[in-house]
């Protein structure tokens, strides 16, 4: 799964939907320059799930050990209470986690990745090992669709897009580029916005203000995204940063590749 080009516009969906938590948002925007590093950031995720997928046992640990790190030395503050809080805290974790594993899941299936409900909770299961890395109780985060539904139904109230979810989506609408290439942010990148804005849960699309094509449409065209890409040759695709799957398959030897049909084996 983590190998197919829809993990992209899946990431990307997950960003839309951690910033509607107002407290994990926070915590992002007053500790990063999010808006000049956006790209560095988003290297960053990419490279850090990438090593818990496909690097080694002690490759994973240490980039764990080294998000654990981080994360003790920073803080927000909320400024409507003054309360000062730390985003490592478990809620917080808990929350970036499953708006990114739900989105994973959510994008790839719906664009056409072949899953059976019993391999996607497989998928959910194995994810509390990347949890732990970041800190949080493997007991604690949910291990299949109906847990991870539970929990998103129990967050809800919690949910709002204040000021700090539209900075991130005017950001995702509009990224910072060279004046040379915002034609082409018009055409390409905000296509990939739009669509991964418009494959969000409707309650997401309520708190944001802004509509979205219908179910049916969304899942056309995610569908059509997906055969696209897909046709890309994959050794082009795994190319491109942070080539994780070369330097894994480099390893293990020239039988090993990610394959769906693999999925479950």
């Amino acid at each position: 799964m983590h190998g197919d080009p829809m993990m992209w516009i899946a990431g990307v969906r997950a960003l839309y939907l951690q910033a509607l938590h107002p407290r994990a948002v926070r915590g992002v925007m007053q500790n990063s320059d999010f808006r000049r590093d956006a790209w560095g950031r988003l290297m960053r995720t990419a490279n850090f799930v990438g090593t818990t997928t496909y690097g080694t046992t002690e490759a994973a640990e240490r980039a764990g050990a080294r998000v654990r790190k981080i994360h003790t030395r920073l803080s927000a503050t909320d400024p409507d209470t003054g309360e000062r809080y730390g985003v490592d805290e478990p809620e917080l974790l808990l929350w970036v986690h499953c708006a990114e594993i739900d989105s994973y899941l959510h994008v790839l299936r719906r664009s056409g990745f072949r899953l059976t409900d019993a391999q996607a909770d497989h998928y959910i299961g194995e994810q509390r090992a990347g949890a732990r890395l970041v800190g949080l109780d493997p007991s604690d985060v949910p291990a299949d669709r109906a847990e991870l539904a539970a929990y998103f139904e129990k967050v809800r109230p919690e949910l709002a897009a204040g000021s700090e979810a539209r900075d991130v989506d005017d950001f995702l609408l509009r990224p910072p580029t060279h004046p040379l290439l915002v034609p082409a942010r018009a055409v390409l990148w905000r296509r990939v916005a739009q669509l991964a804005y418009a494959a969000l849960p409707p309650y997401a699309h309520g708190l944001y203000g802004r509509p979205a094509p219908p179910p049916a449409t969304v899942t056309r065209r995610l569908r059509a995204t997906g055969t696209v890409l897909r046709c890309v040759p994959a050794r082009l695709r795994w190319l491109l940063p942070p080539k994780h799957i070369l330097r894994a398959m480099s390893r293990l030897g020239p039988g090993s590749r990610p394959a769906p049909y693999k999925v479950g084996r």
